[in-house]
């Protein structure tokens, strides 16, 4: 590094990902953690009740259907969601 100007080869290398998580964690808010963490709780709580609401009364329609996706794999993918956005509300709120 002559007279403060990086060389090529230091500026051609691209920043380590980890470092660049790092410094940006710094900026969130606790407020900002907290807001957005029990938003996608309270997201979760929701579609897993509409959603095995709703199918508890759609019930006799599905099956009447002949659908090759049963009551079943219905049921699980409202779980499944419904996993997801409580993993990213936790994750919103500790990581």
């Amino acid at each position: 590094m002559a007279n403060g100007v990086p060389s090529v080869g230091t500026l051609d290398k691209p920043e380590n990902v980890h470092d660049l998580l790092k410094k940006d964690r710094s900026e969130d808010c606790l407020p900002c953690r907290i807001t957005g963490g029990s938003a996608f709780l309270g997201l979760a709580a929701y579609s897993y009740v509409s959603g095995t609401s709703q199918l508890r009364q759609q019930e006799a329609k599905i099956l009447a259907s002949g659908s090759r996706f049963g009551m079943r794999s219905r049921h699980f993918g409202i779980a499944a969601t419904s996993a997801g956005l409580a993993w990213l509300g936790l994750y919103r709120l500790f990581m």
